[in-house]
């Protein structure tokens, strides 16, 4: 059998979640209300489009289709200025060593993302020459918690679902995870993510030993 390593992108793999949340604050505070950071939790892994709907019923607005689709631009080229000189010190503590292990060991890597600008930050980081497969939201119809951006990742790696092994921080992300018959493995806090299969706060908690572990089973 042969073991497939799915990663979420925010907050698994770079920080970008700050980035996300400043340009988001400045759409709310240009519509003329605010945007709190408890706020901003429930746009984790959710579309674009789903968090303007958010951020719209939290301000009590409505919107035309043309303002909408304004809005929506107007948020990503805020959102890709902060991205623009990001590097590899973004990178998330112990990550490219887990990235490495699996490359050593010529495991299939894929990214699961709901991210539209998921290849430029890869990139932009170092980390891109890692992955076999890149599903983000350019490539997917329905956000998680639908699994098809985790099946159309297994799909790319050529490796059955029920063998995939995916790395989440959202609930969101988690479910879809699940429904899919993966493995979930929750990255953050234990309480939040009470779904997911096994938690660690972050990559330092996950020994060599584990994933080898995860490999050969």
């Amino acid at each position: 059998m042969k073991r497939g390593f799915i990663f979420d992108l925010d907050g698994v793999i770079v920080d970008t979640a700050k980035y996300h949340y400043l340009a988001w604050k400045n759409l709310a505070n240009q519509l003329g209300f605010e945007f709190t950071k408890e706020q901003n939790e429930l746009f984790k892994g959710v579309s674009r489009k789903r968090c303007l709907e958010i951020l719209l019923e939290i301000g009590n607005r409505e919107a035309t289709q043309e303002e909408f689709d304004t809005w929506m631009v107007e948020k990503n080229v805020d959102y890709l200025k902060y991205i623009e000189n990001m590097d590899a010190s973004e990178i998330l503590p112990d990550v490219p060593r887990v990235l490495e292990f699996l490359k050593e060991n010529n495991i299939p890597i894929a990214l699961g993302s709901a991210s539209k600008n998921a290849q430029p930050i890869l990139e932009k980081v170092g980390l891109l020459h890692y992955f076999d497969a890149i599903v983000d939201g350019n490539n997917v119809t329905k956000a998680k918690p639908d699994p098809e951006v985790f099946l159309l990742a297994a799909a790319q790696l050529n490796v059955k679902a029920e063998e995939c092994v995916v790395f989440e921080d959202a609930v969101a992300g988690v479910q879809a995870a699940n429904a899919a018959e993966m493995m979930s493995i929750g990255i953050g806090d234990k309480n939040v993510l009470a779904e997911a299969q096994i938690i660690f706060t972050d990559f330092t908690e996950i020994s060599t030993n584990f994933i080898k572990d995860l490999i050969e089973k």
